[in-house]
């Protein structure tokens, strides 16, 4: 049985993402979404605050770097994702871009916890993680990734371009999807960290982008870049359970990671404009059937009712990776329902609100920007509606495209 009451020990993590983005987020975030290439040097504080927590336990699977799929114990439990899905919601209330740059927090981080062996989590620790998946010509299909890995002694030889990478400039690592042999498709698909400053790894250029502009999103070509062998995350073998499968098992921990954000930005959306909507006259009765009401008042309440649809498969996703259930169909629900939501929600709110919902003195217009990110990366909605088709149809990518 499904076990979605929040337990007490999540309280303090739950509390202290609510004051991040409260007092350190949202007092920046229109300075840095006008200067998109300046980096936050507030940041740099709030992550070796974070850190210290982390550390001491009182703080633990608030970040990417505490997502890791555990072994069932056989208690139904909420352990680190629900933890740490429940901590984004409420930092992304902040400032959805600065969210992403807080350095040690990047989607890399969770790639790595999600699969390193414990050696490479102790090598690795404490260094902040990009991931780059993404190349000109394989965006949505990651199984067309054409970046080549080539072993060389104790060493693999990279070689291709990576785009769109958040905290790709800033990052310590990126993790970079690589194929073994083109030949032998998905399969021989791998991930590899890789460290900044390693011969062949150059960086291109960071984008300009309509939303998340405290986030940088970076493009790196590897030409020749030589990756020491024991950067490999999981079976260096090619296999059909080890390869690309391995690798997409990433997608299962992150996917409700992002769909946490979007459930984050949309719930501060729905409470920003219930207190302009209030301070308009309009009220809102929960108990009132909603035709009975304004039509403000109606589209709000519809517009919870999305929310809440989305909040629960992102809750149940998490809890399912927390009891070591297979979650790949409930992951890319939950995504595809956050993502088609946030969007909506946030375009009704601003709506809703008139010029002073489309204009500047109100974070209204910019979360409404920052949100279709949420519907795009990660996995594309429309990515997310084939993979729910092939599981529920029992038919394989090849089968359905």
């Amino acid at each position: 049985m499904i076990n979605l009451e929040v337990p007490k020990k999540f309280t303090p993590a739950i509390d202290q993402a609510k004051a991040v983005a409260e007092h350190v987020l949202r007092p920046i975030s229109r300075q840095y979404d006008r200067d998109e290439h300046t980096y936050a040097k507030e940041l740099d504080m709030l992550a070796a605050a974070m850190a210290g927590m982390e550390e001491s336990g009182s703080m633990k699977g608030t970040g990417a770097t505490g997502v890791k799929r555990e072994k069932s114990t056989g208690e139904n439990r909420n352990a680190s994702n629900m933890s740490t899905v429940l901590s984004i919601k409420e930092a992304a209330k902040g400032d959805l871009g600065l969210m992403l740059t807080i350095p040690g927090q990047g989607l890399g981080n969770s790639a790595i916890a999600s699969v390193a062996s414990d050696e490479q989590m102790e090598r690795f620790k404490g260094k902040w993680a990009a991931m780059a998946i993404t190349e000109p010509d394989a965006g949505s299909d990651s199984s067309a990734i054409n970046t080549t890995a080539v072993r060389d002694g104790d060493h693999y030889i990279l070689n291709g371009t990576k785009i769109f990478i958040t905290a790709g400039e800033r990052a310590d690592l990126l993790v970079v999807w690589a194929t073994l042999d083109k030949a032998l498709g998905k399969t021989a698909i791998k991930s590899f960290v890789v460290e900044k400053g390693t011969p062949g790894l150059q960086f291109v250029r960071s984008e300009d982008k309509l939303g998340i502009r405290a986030s940088d999103t970076a493009q790196f070509v590897l030409e020749d870049c030589r990756v020491p062998a024991e950067n490999l995350l999981g079976d260096p073998e090619i296999s059909a359970g080890g390869g690309f499968a391995g690798a997409m098992q990433t997608f299962d921990n992150t996917r409700p990671l992002v769909a946490s954000m979007g459930i984050g930005v949309a719930e501060a959306c729905l409470e920003r404009t219930r207190e302009l909507l209030a301070e308009a006259g309009v009220e809102v009765d929960w108990d009132k059937p909603a035709h009975s009401q304004s039509a403000a008042a109606q589209a709000l309440l519809d517009m919870e009712a999305d929310f809440e649809a989305a909040r629960l498969l992102t809750l149940k996703a998490a809890w399912m990776a927390d009891n070591a259930k297979p979650n790949s169909l409930e992951a890319s629900y939950a995504k595809a329902k956050a993502g088609r939501m946030v969007v909506d929600v946030a375009l009704r709110c601003v709506q809703l609100c008139g010029p002073v919902g489309y204009g500047e003195t109100e974070l209204l217009e910019k979360w409404a920007r920052d949100a279709k990110i949420l519907d795009i990366f990660e996995g594309t909605q429309q990515i997310q509606l084939l993979i729910i088709a092939r599981r529920l149809l029992g038919l394989s990518s090849a089968q359905l495209r």
